[in-house]
């Protein structure tokens, strides 16, 4: 029944996500991408493109784009593949085509700077937030993932060679401050997607190294409530065996863990790493309460 229920959660979790990701992709773009005329990568940049040379709105490009590349993501990937991206492929030009009737939402700004940097912003949350789940917003998602599988090359190269090549067809025709903006906004939506993806797992890795070792392996684990893993080590100088106390904590919890250990051993040797996931009993699954007896 438990387990039922986490299944529930997860499928849950993983819809709300690939939904909530896809409105905010598409309100980025209506907002302050489309209107501020500013270039950027995937689909989305080919129906920016296609949206001045063909009688359609730029929402349906994307949407028969998106179809296209389902279809051939379906026939050369799989039927599994095909239910997994369905969603996305459909979701966001659905959004997209809503948010563009909105009286207004073109004027939202007039200043290309803002546009950029809260366009870069929001389309880094939407995508970390859809890549977060195991999903994709679809199009040349669909179409880098398939030219993997026939040319065998990695998806990074194919990712970087098929945005070049959008960024280059709409360079041709934007002037050049339009192509500095996209680039700001493209660092941006970088940096903003690797934030959101380690969203609430980084964690502090803390490795103590002290005589007083069974004092802060007691102290932190009765104090800080923290689970500690006892290392064997030998010291380098005088080739004395002895242990070391790791400890995985979340970054609020660093000051409380040094100055507990620096209570107990004033001269304790600290290595203090920030790590970018943890899983497990205590973080990603629940810690029973016998792990800290």
């Amino acid at each position: 029944m438990k387990l039922g229920k986490e299944r529930i959660k997860s499928i849950l979790t993983t819809c709300a996500s690939i939904l909530v990701g896809n409105a905010i992709l598409a309100f980025a773009v209506a907002a302050f991408i489309i209107p501020q005329d500013i270039i950027m990568g995937g689909v989305t940049g080919i129906g920016i493109v296609l949206n001045r040379v063909l009688p359609l709105e730029t929402a349906s490009i994307v949407l028969i784009l998106n179809v296209l590349a389902l279809i051939l993501g379906g026939i050369v990937l799989g039927k599994d593949f095909f239910v997994k991206t369905v969603a996305s492929s459909l979701l966001y030009p659905i959004f997209l085509g809503i948010f563009q009737r909105i009286p207004g939402i073109d004027t939202v700004t007039d200043n290309i700077m803002l546009g950029a940097l809260f366009g870069g912003g929001l389309v880094g949350i939407s995508l970390g937030i859809v890549m977060r789940v195991g999903s994709s917003t679809g199009g040349t998602d669909v179409v880098n993932l398939v030219l993997h599988k026939w040319l065998h090359l990695p998806v990074s190269m194919m990712v970087y060679a098929t945005d070049i090549v959008i960024l280059g067809g709409q360079a041709l025709s934007a002037q050049p401050e339009q192509i500095l903006y996209g680039i700001v906004l493209l660092v941006i939506e970088t940096i903003i997607i690797d934030k959101v993806m380690l969203l609430g797992q980084s964690q502090i890795q803390i490795f103590a190294i002290s005589n007083q070792y069974n004092a802060i392996r007691e102290r932190i684990l009765q104090e800080l409530q923290a689970g500690v893993t006892m290392m064997c080590i030998e010291t380098g100088l005088t080739n004395q065996e002895q242990r070391g106390v790791l400890c995985v904590i979340p970054p609020r919890k660093l000051f409380a863990a040094t100055e507990l250990i620096r209570s107990v051993d004033p001269n304790a040797f600290l290595i203090i790493t920030q790590i970018k996931e943890v899983r497990g009993q205590g973080f990603t699954e629940k810690r029973r309460p016998e792990s800290l007896k």
